[in-house]
């Protein structure tokens, strides 16, 4: 599917999203999907935790899965070297917004490990119930309790920072200056980019296709010209791992086909970027 969209990165589930056992890994299955990936040009892997992994739970069978369930994808994720591992920083359940973070922080000292190439994304969430990760200052308050900071970013999901109430269609960038002020585009790895079926601030979580929903197009074409010049303004020599970002067909048509914008390269040349049928 993503060769067929011309990408050159996907994301995919390590198990079943809803929990349970994953399948052991076997070393053929391994060099076949890496020669796959190097035939299709797709260097860039987006893995997400199930969802029902809640780190900040309050039941005790439920945090055992959590650790059981990040720890081994981690170890897992290394088959796939340099790779993203996306998760929800889960629900606070009635503990508190303090108690939450404190137990997403100590999952990821515990799972965290020297020497690994994943690099954890924190997915920002719309603040339903008692999610932790609504607002970007708790991400940061977990960041900041993380001792293997490096190996920690962010996966900003437009349709989650819309209902928590980040008008990313009036304001994109007044919402990317406080990301940056927050928490740094320096840790913005990855972009769920999807519409809304709610308006800005209702904290319902429900996704829409990107044509169909409450986010105007408009805004969606503006925030794929934002991210890819954050995207390329730092490059792998500089240190970024870069968004990885997928710019696809259906994205493209949100420019009526054609996408065209000014770019800043590496030497501080500006050039002009023009997309059609997702390719530039």
């Amino acid at each position: 599917r993503a060769e067929a969209l011309g990408a050159n990165t996907f994301a995919f589930f390590t198990r079943n999203p809803r929990g349970g056992s994953a399948k052991p890994i076997e070393a053929a299955d391994i060099a076949a999907f890496h020669a796959e990936c190097a035939r299709a040009g797709i260097d860039r892997l987006v893995a997400h935790a199930p969802y029902t992994l809640n780190p900040c739970a309050a039941k005790p069978q439920v945090a055992e899965f959590a650790h059981m369930a990040f720890s081994d994808d981690l170890q897992r994720m290394e088959h796939t070297p340099g790779q993203f591992y996306n998760f929800h920083p889960g629900s606070h359940v009635g503990q508190g917004i303090d108690v939450g973070i404190g137990k997403i922080a100590a999952l990821l000292n515990e799972v965290l490990f020297p020497g690994m190439t994943t690099t954890v994304l924190l997915e920002t969430m719309a603040g339903k119930g008692s999610e932790v990760g609504g607002r970007f200052e708790q991400l940061r308050a977990i960041i900041d309790c993380v001792q293997l900071q490096e190996h920690v970013g962010v996966c900003l999901d437009t349709c989650h920072v819309w209902d928590a109430g980040y008008d990313i269609a009036g304001d994109l960038d007044g919402v990317l200056a406080e990301f940056d002020r927050v928490i740094g585009l320096g840790r913005l790895h990855a972009v769920h980019l999807n519409n809304s079926l709610n308006p800005c601030g209702s904290h319902k979580d429900r996704h829409a296709k990107l044509l169909d929903g409450c986010i105007p197009p408009e805004a969606l074409a503006h925030l794929t010209e934002a991210f890819y010049r954050v995207d390329k303004s730092r490059s792998r020599a500089q240190g970024g791992a870069g968004l990885g970002l997928s710019l696809c067909n259906e994205i493209v048509q949100l420019h009526g086909g054609t996408m065209q914008f000014e770019s800043r390269v590496g030497n501080g040349t500006v050039v002009t970027v023009e997309l059609k049928g997702g390719r530039v």
